[in-house]
């Protein structure tokens, strides 16, 4: 009895911790350049002792806080809409998927507030043309997504993930009492662009319904992908990475997208946003006799390749690397 008062004491000390590391991270991001910040938030990740394992483990799971980071894109091939570059280092996507009119009806119900927005990229030199369609006109179009603008589609994805309704986000690990509600969270608490609070948006409209299939498929696909800033699956969308990349996944299963191809656009959409992180999974591999290519996309995004412990493993097998991908604030 004495022992699981004593660890429910324990997990409310560090939720408490973690409420005040967040709050004080978002605040920090609007005034520090993104490098200085996400170094912040690190030593907080290691002085509160906050996101070496993965969530369910333990009281809290977040690893960093909300990025601003960068959706990317895959190139078209002959025989599949998204292919494989040969270089290190992809530049541009052509993802299988209709954006449509979902940025305006992002904005139509205050999952973005246009205005916020809009001074925040102000900052950052202004929309392009490309964004400002995907924002505003629509765009029927498969999605293409580049070095330039894959920091404002990542955005977009994590918004939508973010407010589309799905049992991911309702019935599973976000939800879970133990780790102190859906709200604590760098996915949810560090989207900052919304009108009101983002929890007001939480899994709360309908812009996609999925089947029983569809999200079957969802499900399993986003069991298995990972990303380099944390060791939680996209199951788990506990970043903006993880919550963008659920609604890129909710999307393409929308539109009738074989889980191959999910596969293939995810790694891509990876690789972009972590670029120097799958350049030396690319590197690591060859020093092992093997090729990035010949694996299969649903292998690099697994545990062993993608997740934050692996990638560790496999940097210990390379030269060290400086950057790696965007901060997790928008």
């Amino acid at each position: 009895m004495h022992h699981h008062e004593s660890k429910s004491e324990k997990e409310r000390g560090i939720t408490a911790a973690l409420s005040v590391a967040v709050t004080v991270f978002v605040l920090t991001a609007a005034i520090l350049p993104v490098a200085e910040a996400s170094s912040w938030w690190r030593w907080a990740a290691e002085r509160f002792g906050i996101g070496a394992e993965p969530a369910p483990s333990r009281a809290m799971s977040v690893r960093e806080t909300p990025r601003r980071e960068t959706a990317g894109g895959l190139s078209s091939g002959a025989k599949r809409e998204v292919t494989s570059s040969q270089s290190a280092s992809r530049t541009e996507a052509t993802i299988p998927l209709r954006w449509g009119d979902l940025g305006a009806r992002l904005v139509s119900e205050g999952v973005i507030d246009e205005e916020k927005l809009r001074a925040l990229y102000e900052g950052r030199g202004g929309l392009t043309e490309d964004e400002e369609r995907l924002l505003t006109a629509g765009n029927e179009g498969n999605l293409v997504v580049t070095s330039e603008n894959a920091p404002f589609v990542l955005n977009l994805l994590w918004a939508f993930g973010l407010a589309n309704e799905n049992t991911i986000l309702t019935a599973g690990a976000m939800s879970d009492p133990q780790y102190g509600g859906p709200g604590v969270f760098a996915s949810t608490g560090g989207w900052t662009l919304a009108r009101g609070e983002a929890m007001e948006h939480y899994a709360k409209h309908a812009f996609v319904r999925l089947t029983e299939k569809e999200q079957a498929l969802v499900r399993s696909v986003a069991e298995n992908i990972y990303r380099p800033c944390c060791d939680n699956p996209t199951h788990f969308p506990d970043c903006n990475h993880g919550m963008a990349m659920l609604g890129l996944l909710e999307l393409m299963a929308s539109q009738g997208r074989s889980e191959e191809e999910i596969y293939r656009a995810a790694l891509a959409v990876n690789e972009l946003w972590f670029p120097e992180t799958y350049a030396a999974i690319r590197e690591y591999l060859v020093q092992k006799g093997r090729s990035f290519e010949s694996e299969s996309p649903k292998t690099l995004l697994g545990r062993e390749f993608s997740s934050a412990s692996g990638y560790r493993k496999i940097l210990e097998a390379v030269s060290p690397r400086s950057g790696g991908g965007g901060s997790c604030g928008v």
